[in-house]
């Protein structure tokens, strides 16, 4: 008697399981679908608002890296012929 008395507890907690996830799950996907979204938006907003402020034709340069002291050294050798040697 007792084996069947879990049984049929242990089935009907599976089956309230399964109803609160059916409720529930739409309901945090919805959510998550909503969040990107509005992340997506906003990123979309910010990139027109950029491009708005820059004017049309014109040129601007944000970043130029720093020249490594290797490829200063370069610059300042002069040139370098090459060739092969024969032996």
């Amino acid at each position: 008697m007792a084996v069947i008395k879990f049984l049929f507890i242990s089935i009907l907690v599976m089956w309230l399981i399964k109803q609160i996830i059916k409720l529930l799950l739409p309901i945090l996907f919805q959510k998550v679908v909503n969040k990107a979204q509005e992340n997506v938006q906003s990123q979309y907003h910010r990139q027109q608002n950029y491009q708005q402020q820059k004017p049309i034709g014109k040129i601007s340069v944000d970043y130029v890296p720093p020249k490594d002291k290797e490829a200063r050294a370069a610059d300042k050798a002069g040139d370098f012929i090459d060739f092969e040697e024969i032996k």
